[in-house]
């Protein structure tokens, strides 16, 4: 956040592929033996039937993750390394006179999803915007700003204001998988510690270009709880339809069921990039940490601003209730992109639509052919559907489908003989599986024995074993067969 006096900042209160596995269904099922193979393909249709990709805006809120968030603000705070345009860096420092590898890690994050454009916009000799655009299918230039600063004046700065691009990286990367009807702008401002320049040049810029933007929601600073009580600001002032945008959050966060407490401040701070905003006569507001509570973070543009001091539970709620309020801006278009899955198949859920299914191991590679709603893989893997309606595209999330060969495993397909045992314990894998892991245990619940099995055919000692009984677990891609031995 940017100050205006002797670099202290002052308010007035006039003040970046979920998966799914089906193995464990596998695994329950293969070990009710008297269930036959229709049984089993009918239990599987019933019960494996997933979202792999949330269609409303609960859902999408819902999909914000913390270990992500954690994962980016770490790394774009300088606490953990990370890989830029293929080199391992540390990104320690964000002043904006030496911030570029900062900028680069934004747009690598940015280019890499579905839906949006991204533009690198120098506007001056020190200062870059990364600005990406996700273009409405209906109302392209009905238009909505979420929007932090990611330069710095120290040292790492986890809060102010890693804090927001985390939170916005996130977000986009949730919503850049769905089609809306409105525009959505996800935009990184340099030189706000220099004095709001980065957004100052894109909101003059924009207001001579007559953009109809409807809305903003600044983020900065937005991790620091010191208290526990969840409270957070809306900083908002009587221009344009502002008061309105903070209503519209309000509705949003009533039904969002998050643990949140909102303070209202009105006419509130100046001292971020909204107010460049506010100049130019659009609505927009600033959201985080409650500085009107005094409950700021007390290390902010000092190299003390860490991930330790922030709350990650605060954060990922406010996370969240950003995701919801662009949600339900941006419009979700009621296209779906998840899928079901049998043993056998893997289906699309949209019906009516252009359908190509992707490799998710092989790059997002086109499998040839595979155009169908249904797509039947011929090898274990992981796999997505691009389904396309009218302009819109969407992509769902990759599916681990793991279920060829589980007829072959099961305890008809696999020996385990001669039972009970003297000596020699022979495992006879079916032709289709040539590995697989073994472990023994004693009735008592001792492992005795755990090795893996390499070849079609495998002998276990058990001479050297006491008479009783043992349980012989075989377990291959996730599923285990148990089978119960007496020694003698």
């Amino acid at each position: 956040m940017f100050d205006f006096i002797d670099n202290k900042k002052v308010r007035f209160a006039l003040n970046e592929p979920f998966f799914i596995n089906l193995v464990y269904l596998n695994t329950v099922l293969l070990k009710k033996p008297k269930m036959n193979k229709l049984t089993t393909s009918l239990i599987l249709t019933l019960f494996v039937s997933f979202s792999l990709s949330a269609q409303t805006v609960t859902d999408l809120m819902n999909e914000v993750s913390q270990d992500s968030l954690i994962k980016v603000i770490r790394e774009f705070s300088g606490e953990d390394p990370t890989v830029v345009n293929g080199s391992t860096v540390t990104i320690l420092n964000r002043h904006s006179s030496n911030n570029d590898v900062a900028a680069d890690y934004i747009k690598q994050k940015l280019s890499a999803l579905n839906n949006v454009t991204v533009n690198d916009i120098v506007y001056s000799t020190n200062g870059r915007n990364i600005v990406a655009t996700q273009l409405g299918k209906t109302n392209p230039n009905d238009i909505y700003i979420i929007c932090a600063h990611y330069d710095t004046v120290a040292n790492y700065c986890a809060d102010d204001n890693a804090s927001g691009t985390a939170a916005i990286l996130e977000i986009a990367r949730i919503l850049s998988t769905q089609c809306l009807d409105n525009t959505i702008i996800y935009a990184f401002w340099d030189e706000e510690e220099q004095g709001l320049l980065g957004a100052t040049n894109y909101a003059t810029t924009a207001k001579a270009n007559n953009d109809n933007i409807l809305g903003v929601y600044n983020i900065d600073m937005m991790a620091y709880d010191g208290d526990g009580d969840n409270d957070f600001d809306i900083d908002v002032r009587n221009i344009a339809n502002s008061i309105a945008l903070k209503d519209d959050l309000l509705t949003t966060l009533s039904s969002s069921g998050l643990n949140l407490n909102v303070n209202v401040v009105d006419p509130g701070t100046p001292l971020s990039d909204h107010k460049p905003f506010w100049d130019e006569g659009y609505s927009a507001m600033l959201v985080g940490e409650s500085w009107f509570n005094n409950d700021e973070t007390p290390n902010y543009h000092t190299a003390n601003d860490k991930v330790a001091d922030l709350d990650m539970d605060y954060f990922t709620d406010l996370a969240k209730l950003a995701m919801a309020f662009m949600t339900t801006k941006g419009s979700l278009l009621p296209i779906d992109n998840t899928v079901s899955a049998t043993v056998s198949s893997i289906i699309a859920n949209q019906s009516g639509a252009t359908y190509q299914w992707l490799d998710c191991n092989n790059n997002m590679a086109i499998i040839p052919s595979e155009t169908s709603q249904t797509f039947t893989p011929s090898s274990n893997g992981n796999y997505a559907v691009e389904v396309t309606v009218g302009s819109c595209v969407e992509i769902s999330n990759c599916v681990n489908f793991n279920t060829l060969g589980i007829d072959e495993f099961n305890k008809k397909a696999v020996e385990v003989f001669p039972n009970p045992v003297t000596s020699k314990l022979t495992i006879h894998l079916p032709e289709s599986i040539n590995k697989a892991n073994l472990s023994i245990v004693s009735i008592e619940g001792k492992e005795i024995l755990k090795t893996a099995i390499e070849k079609r055919q495998h002998e276990i000692e058990f001479s050297q074993l006491a008479n009783g009984i043992y349980f012989v677990n075989i377990e291959n891609e996730g599923r285990t067969l148990s089978y119960k031995v007496v020694k003698e």
